[in-house]
C-alpha cells in the first residue's frame, strides 16, 4: 500500500500574530545603488539591524564586491561605509507577518513606497534585489519605473539560500562593482 506523504499547511494567521515591520531605509542623496531586501528575519528584528544574522552572508558579499572589510565592523560604521560607496539599503516589505524567518511565510504584507524613495535620490542609477522574494515584490511596485534604472537580481544572501556557494553568489554581487559605485 502506497504512502501518503504529509501535507504541508501554511499556518492561519490572527489578529493576535504580531505585525512585524521593516526598519527605514538608509540612504543619502548621492545613493547611486539601492540594495533592496524583502523584510528583515527574526534575528535582524531582534538586533534591530539589516542583516543582523551572524550567518547571513550580506555584510560579507558587500564588502568583497566594493573591497572593503565590513562583517567585522560594528553596524554604525557599516552603515556609514556603505553610504561612503553611495549604497543604500532598504526592504520592498513595509509590514507583514510572518512565522520564522523565510520569505515563504510572509502573509498579509503593504509594500514600503519605493517610487516617493526612488524619486528623492537624484543619482540613483542601479537598484539591486537581495533575492527573489524582494526582486518579484520590488519589479512589481517600481512597475514601468524599474526601466529608469539598471537592475540586478542578486541571488540571496541568506543562509536559507543555501543552492549556490559563497563563491556562486559572489559572481553575481560583484555586479554592485560595475554600478559606477
Amino acid at each position: 500500500m502506497p504512502t501518503r506523504k504529509p501535507v504541508r499547511q501554511t499556518p492561519a494567521f490572527t489578529a493576535a500574530d504580531p505585525l512585524l515591520a521593516s526598519f527605514p531605509p538608509v540612504v543619502a542623496r548621492d545613493t547611486r545603488t539601492l540594495i533592496l531586501g524583502s523584510l528583515p528575519g527574526v534575528a535582524s528584528l531582534a538586533a534591530s539591524q539589516y542583516y543582523g544574522h551572524p550567518r547571513n552572508a550580506f555584510w560579507k558579499l558587500v564588502g568583497d564586491s566594493i573591497g572593503v572589510e565590513l562583517a567585522g565592523l560594528d553596524y554604525p560604521t557599516r552603515l556609514s561605509r556603505l553610504l561612503e560607496h553611495h549604497i543604500g539599503l532598504w526592504d520592498v516589505i513595509a509590514t507583514a507577518r510572518r512565522t520564522g524567518s523565510l520569505d515563504s511565510e510572509i502573509r498579509e504584507h503593504t509594500q514600503n513606497d519605493l517610487l516617493d524613495l526612488i524619486g528623492s535620490l537624484p543619482e540613483l542609477n542601479t537598484i539591486a534585489f537581495n533575492g527573489g522574494a524582494a526582486a518579484k515584490i520590488g519589479l512589481k511596485t517600481l512597475g514601468m519605473r524599474a526601466n529608469d534604472h539598471r537592475i540586478l537580481l542578486l541571488p540571496s544572501s541568506s543562509p536559507a539560500h543555501a543552492s549556490l556557494s559563497y563563491a556562486q553568489k559572489l559572481v553575481t554581487w560583484n555586479q554592485l562593482t560595475e554600478s559606477g559605485i
